[in-house]
């Protein structure tokens, strides 16, 4: 159901910024800037009615879904890390500490090499 929802909203999403694009603002008339009369691009009665009315619809679908959305996001009864240790110490249990190594475990890793022992030799001035 969130997944159905999501892929809807992101259609809705897409399709309401390719509609405001497609509007000609108030004295920003796309096809008088090609030579031809203002408006003409969508018939001589011009687009207002139709563009204005398609965002209009996409802008509702575009709140419910947001609002679907927030809705089951808020309901979703998932635990985090957070409240789950609040929750240990008010209730008195011990947090759970990391694991300690096994007894006789190396206390590296094996196939990492250790630093030397002793210190390194100094080389007298400008001698390699």
């Amino acid at each position: 159901m969130i997944t159905l929802i999501v892929i809807v909203h992101v259609i809705i999403c897409i399709a309401l910024i390719i509609i405001v694009l497609l509007q000609a603002g108030k004295g920003a008339e796309i096809g008088a800037a090609f030579g031809g009369a203002s408006q003409t691009i969508f018939g001589s009665s011009g687009s207002g009615g139709f563009m204005s009315k398609l965002t209009t619809g996409c802008a509702i679908i575009f709140m419910i879904t947001c609002l679907g959305l927030s809705y089951i996001a808020s309901r979703r009864g998932e635990s985090s890390v957070v409240t789950e240790g609040a929750k240990k110490q008010q209730a008195g249990q011990p947090l759970s500490l990391p694991a300690q190594p096994a007894p006789g475990a190396p206390s590296q890793p094996v196939g990492i090499p250790q630093a030397p022992q002793s210190p390194a030799p100094v080389n007298p001035a400008g001698q390699p």
